[in-house]
């Protein structure tokens, strides 16, 4: 069964105590979904239309998986702390098997 994983790719981050609140409950909530942090914030080299400002990758053992843990009330509870903190792409996409 493929993988399911979480990309974000921060643009800007307007308001960066809301990220720290949005953090600390999203932690949790990504932990209890299964998910594990395979990188956060750490050096970008950008390309093309990219920005290098903060990117978050998290592996789930399945794209349902991913997909539950986004739809988590735990998780929503993150979201509204983030509220219009920051401005991201985030993707749940499927890894290959």
């Amino acid at each position: 069964m493929p993988k399911g994983y979480w990309v974000s790719a921060y643009g800007t981050i307007s308001d960066p105590e809301k990220l720290a609140a949005y953090n600390k409950l999203a932690a949790p909530a990504v932990k209890a979904g299964g998910g594990r942090v395979l990188a956060r914030g750490g050096r970008v080299v950008a390309h093309d239309a990219g920005i290098a400002e903060r990117t978050v990758l998290i592996e789930f053992d399945s794209f349902e998986q991913a997909v539950a843990a986004r739809e988590s009330a735990a998780y929503q509870e993150a979201l509204v702390a983030l509220s219009d903190g920051v401005e991201r792409d985030f993707r749940i996409i499927e890894g290959i098997d």
